[in-house]
């Protein structure tokens, strides 16, 4: 009864209504030398890039600090159920050499497990417009990696841990200290002390990104509550591929029930936008909230037609084959890097959409925290009455955001493809014959007209950045 007359006050084991975030001790970088290099270094990523050549630097540095373990009853008050467990983890940062051409935004990700290894998905998509935009990424460890990294290199990663000391749960490993891991990770690349990872920078936003359930819990859960000196918010912004329901609050917690209200994304008091795929769409319909420009609940929703839920793209940023051999968690061949076939056999999908998609997303979300420019509001890709979505002879869905891809189709496009293991989630394409092409457009002349005719929809909308376009063009029109 207590704890309900005083909502704001730190009792028991209840949260404090803003709980001010420390910041973690940091060391770093970590020396890379002839015998022991960054695990997912740029240079020897499947796609291996030369940072260099973009004015980047890449480091790593270790933070530790102490993490609870929390309980999120349905309530929605988060208690504390273990607390003050020791970690330490990896981030990895990939910036400007030079502070004045840091652009003052750091994006942060959370990367994919799904191997046991740190697999930064969001960089595959979108190296190239945060390196254009002189941007500053960091990669943030997971609890689940610590034993491939230990296995990769035992004397660089021996101190990675996550420590269940509280016992909150049984095993030795605790992912729900992950939560506040990140509040403190943003507590350090805020920081302008002595030792930060960028304290020589201007830093003015840090935004979060992942397709990892684990963000929607922390917006949900922590944002409003773990909070800086002054009570300014950790995280100034979210990015979310997909947008599912929350990740579980700590190991012992079972998945929320599909009628749980503490599934539906909470509006706080930065912006969050949501990027989906066609292919992500009638999974994900649940999901759904409508467009806001309230002050807790600025939210966007962007659902672009003929996008597969992943792309070849995804994986440029995965560790190099030897680097993943060597942690068990290779698959497949460097070109296709899984264990299974499709059937029938297909190639990834090399359409570049999801990463237009991403790259105006951040864009987006950089000028609606910055400059108060809120993003366009997107139509909704179309479902029946029975939740489908019906799709032309192309494989396209009707409404959502219109590209190119989806309104002068080269292709006939699937989202999903038959098979073992993640055969559902990759898109295929198979070009179109060139009577079929002819049939459509006449000449080259014509199909380039109109491609350009979608692109300038694309700009004048604001549903792809500038470059974009012009590499959008470069695609398309050669």
């Amino acid at each position: 009864m207590l704890q309900r007359l005083l909502p704001f006050a730190c009792l028991a084991m209840a949260v404090c209504a803003q709980d001010v975030v420390p910041v973690p001790k940091v060391s770093g970088p970590v020396p890379v030398t002839d015998k022991s290099h960054i695990f997912g270094e740029a240079k020897s990523n499947l796609t291996p890039m030369d940072l260099s050549k973009s004015g980047y630097v890449e480091e790593e540095f270790l933070i530790s600090g102490t993490a609870n373990v929390y309980d999120w009853p349905s309530d929605g008050q988060l208690t504390v159920k273990g607390a003050n467990n020791p970690y330490t983890t990896r981030i990895v940062v990939r910036r400007p050499a030079d502070p004045a051409k840091f652009s003052g935004t750091v994006i942060t990700e959370i990367p994919n497990i799904a191997r046991r290894f740190d697999w930064p998905m969001i960089w595959g998509f979108s190296k190239e417009y945060i390196l254009d935009s002189g941007h500053a990424w960091v990669q943030i460890g997971m609890p689940a990696s610590v034993a491939s990294m230990k296995k990769f290199d035992a004397a660089r990663y021996g101190s990675l841990e996550f420590n269940n000391a509280s016992k909150a749960c049984p095993g030795e490993s605790e992912d729900g200290m992950r939560y506040d891991m990140f509040a403190q990770v943003a507590a350090a690349l805020k920081s302008k002390s002595a030792g930060m990872p960028l304290a020589r920078f201007n830093v003015a936003r840090v935004f979060l990104t992942t397709q990892d359930t684990g963000m929607v819990t922390y917006i949900n859960a922590l944002h409003s509550v773990k909070r800086l000196e002054g009570g300014k918010p950790t995280y100034d912004g979210y990015l979310i591929k997909v947008l599912n329901a929350p990740g579980n609050i700590n190991s012992c917690t079972r998945a929320l029930a599909n009628n749980d209200p503490r599934r539906m994304l909470k509006g706080v008091d930065v912006p969050t936008i949501t990027v989906l795929a066609q292919g992500e769409v009638e999974g994900m319909a649940w999901s759904r909230l409508p467009d806001s420009d309230a002050p807790n609940g600025r939210h966007r929703r962007f659902e672009y037609a003929m996008a597969a839920h992943i792309d070849k793209h995804a994986y440029t940023g995965l560790a190099s084959f030897a680097d993943q051999t060597a942690v068990g968690g290779a698959q497949g061949t460097p070109d296709w890097p899984f264990n299974a076939r499709c059937e029938p056999e297909i190639n990834l999908q090399e359409e570049k959409l999801l990463s237009y998609a991403f790259n105006a997303g951040f864009w987006h979300l950089e000028r609606w925290v910055k400059d108060g420019i809120a993003p366009p509001k997107g139509e909704r890709m179309v479902l029946d009455a029975a939740g489908k979505m019906p799709v032309n002879e192309y494989g396209i869905g009707q409404g959502g955001i219109r590209s190119p891809y989806s309104d002068v189709p080269v292709a006939r496009y699937t989202t999903a493809s038959g098979g073992p293991g993640n055969c559902r989630e990759f898109g295929s394409t198979k070009p179109l014959s060139w009577t079929e092409l002819e049939k459509l457009y006449g000449n080259h002349t014509n199909y380039v007209k109109k491609v350009n005719d979608a692109i300038d929809k694309m700009v004048a909308g604001k549903w792809v950045t500038e470059a974009d376009a012009k590499r959008m063009r470069a695609e398309l029109t050669k």
